[in-house]
């Protein structure tokens, strides 16, 4: 069930896209866009808030908490309502496509007529936007790569909202069950989950799917059986499947269904060549029918000649073949994280104090923590030298507070389209770290891209590359480079990649991160906190980082302090 947060803050950005068309004023737009990250980073429930509690939501002033008092009132928010209404629905319609923007979705549709994604297809293969101002080829290039992108979102939800329902899930229905846990693609930690399996084990199954089938935020049951039933959820409209085995079967039928397609197949492989056939139910010998295991994952594999093989590591990727080598690495735990070293205070865009956010960090038992607020070449954020001076002086009083809790002073630097940065040498020495980002022109080609990158690593200062692709999942694609050239300079550099932990970029992508790794490169894996509650975020970041084979030692925040001060010296 998706959190009232979540739908406030997704109706607050729908709020802003909508002013963005018809004309609101800049200001407001932008105090609607922080007040959906503080939204949706607020730990407590906002539909059991009254007004003054609202308001103490950092962003959040009248005008907003009364909005979002609309929504608990009503279940939306009527300006909203109000502005869909004065907006053809062909205009919206074309807004949810990544890197068409709310004024040119609607210059389409005033000057073309365009109003679906079909006609736009057919009027990009016409060439008739490049008469329009403001559109050419490159525009019309980006336009397809972005319904391209809507498409492969499909009906898929990230991870983050996917983890939140499964585990409501798994909570409710655990007391009745002997076991029950997640399974399939978000067990293995996919960036986007399409639908959620659940797996119960119980001598009865009549309780479970009653409970599960009768669950307040399911719109349809899709189909009720005595081993299976499916059902709809409410905002996400997620599909999710409950099934029942005897607790005997409980291994080989978690295995069986956390997947992948491609890894079962490989461990059924294993298993016709041993003379064994291995389902959901368990692992029989053939000849006989005898059932030889099934309890456990780690005795299914262990029949087969496997180590147990972790569920992130299962999609073919050559893990059956280190399993038979012996080689498969430790993977990185969310344990072994020291630290986090990319964060935002509501200096720039976040939402929440400096002290705040050191106090969280603090409970969370982190030995260090980087304050890392955005530098001034971002220019909506407003940072100025002496900002950011004050700042280092706020740190270093409130180190005193929190004795043990090493806090880093850093930034997260802008790296320009020729691979420059933000400040001089002189004043990028004051810091303890820096965090380097592509935040603009997205769209420059590979070679010029590539060099942007080698560039910003080849600065003696610039400790880590930030959300390196600068995707934004289901909204911006990933911008185009030679990685292998990248991932060289980052490893000859002292450079680390991150693996930004925000659910809507998970960047670097797993794939890459495998990549990289064959180049001996080092990697941060951080949160990029905005509010309190993106803290937490650290955990889908560490899914990524296994899905990218990487151990403690491949990840410079699980270091001790001195190996970690040592390396960000970057030879200087």
């Amino acid at each position: 069930m998706a959190r009232a947060n979540d739908e406030v803050a997704d109706l607050l950005q729908e709020l802003a896209d909508l002013l963005s068309i018809t004309g609101g004023e800049a200001y407001k737009i932008r105090a609607y866009e922080k007040a959906v990250r503080a939204i949706a980073g607020y730990p407590e429930d906002v539909s059991r808030l009254g007004l003054g509690q609202l308001k103490k939501i950092p962003t959040v002033g009248d005008a907003i908490a009364k909005k979002i008092l609309d929504y608990n009132a009503t279940g939306t928010i009527r300006q909203v309502e109000d502005l869909r209404a004065q907006i053809p629905a062909g205009v919206r319609a074309l807004t949810a496509i990544p890197t068409l923007g709310p004024k040119k979705a609607l210059a389409l549709y005033e000057e073309l007529g365009v109003s679906s994604v079909p006609e736009l297809e057919e009027a990009i293969t016409a060439g008739r936007l490049r008469d329009l101002k403001g559109f050419g080829a490159k525009s019309e290039e980006n336009i397809l790569r972005g319904i391209e992108l809507m498409r492969q979102a499909g009906g898929r939800v990230l991870i983050d909202q996917a983890t939140e329902l499964a585990e409501e899930i798994v909570a409710t229905l655990t007391p009745l069950a002997e076991r029950c846990a997640y399974a399939g693609s978000l067990r293995r930690m996919r960036e986007t989950i399409g639908d959620i399996d659940i797996l119960a084990a119980a001598p009865s199954s009549a309780e479970l799917m009653e409970t599960f089938a009768t669950l307040p935020y399911v719109t349809e049951v899709i189909v009720r059986g005595e081993k299976k039933t499916s059902i709809r959820t409410g905002a996400l409209g997620l599909q999710v499947d409950l099934r029942v085995v005897p607790l005997e079967s409980w291994g080989a039928a978690l295995q069986y269904f956390t997947g992948s397609k491609e890894h079962n197949v490989r461990t059924r492989e294993i298993a016709v060549r041993a003379g064994l056939k291995l389902s959901e139910y368990g692992l029989y010998e053939v000849e006989s029918g005898d059932l030889i295991v099934s309890a456990t994952e780690e005795e299914v594999y262990q029949r087969l000649g496997l180590p147990w093989i972790p569920p992130t590591l299962r999609e073919d990727g050559g893990e059956i073949q280190a399993a038979l080598a012996g080689e498969l690495p430790r993977l990185v735990q969310l344990d072994d994280l020291r630290g986090d070293l990319h964060t935002h205070t509501d200096l720039t865009d976040g939402t929440a104090s400096l002290e705040t956010m050191v106090a969280a960090a603090a409970g969370l038992g982190h030995e260090y923590y980087a304050i890392t607020d955005h530098a001034p070449n971002l220019y909506m954020q407003r940072m100025t030298d002496e900002k950011m001076l004050a700042q280092r002086e706020a740190v270093r009083a409130l180190q005193e507070r929190f004795p043990d809790l090493t806090l880093l002073h850093g930034t997260e630097l802008n790296i320009d389209p020729s691979g420059g940065v933000d400040w001089d040498a002189d004043f990028l020495a004051g810091f303890d770290l820096c965090v380097a980002s592509v935040h603009s022109a997205f769209t420059q080609d590979p070679e010029e891209m590539t060099r942007r990158f080698v560039t910003a690593c080849e600065n003696p200062y610039i400790n880590v590359i930030g959300h390196p692709t600068a995707r934004l999942i289901g909204r911006r694609p990933p911008v185009d480079a030679d990685w292998d050239e990248v991932f060289e300079a980052c490893a000859a550099t002292g450079t680390a990649l991150e693996i930004d932990a925000f659910p809507d970029r998970l960047d670097l992508p797993a794939d890459l991160i495998r990549r990289a790794l064959r180049h001996g490169v080092k990697f941060s894996i951080d949160s990029d906190s905005h509010a309190v509650g993106h803290l937490g975020n650290l955990r889908y970041g560490v899914g990524a980082a296994q899905r990218g084979w990487l151990t403690p030692d491949d990840v410079i925040n699980t270091w001790p302090l001195d190996r970690l001060r040592s390396f960000l010296r970057k030879g200087r």
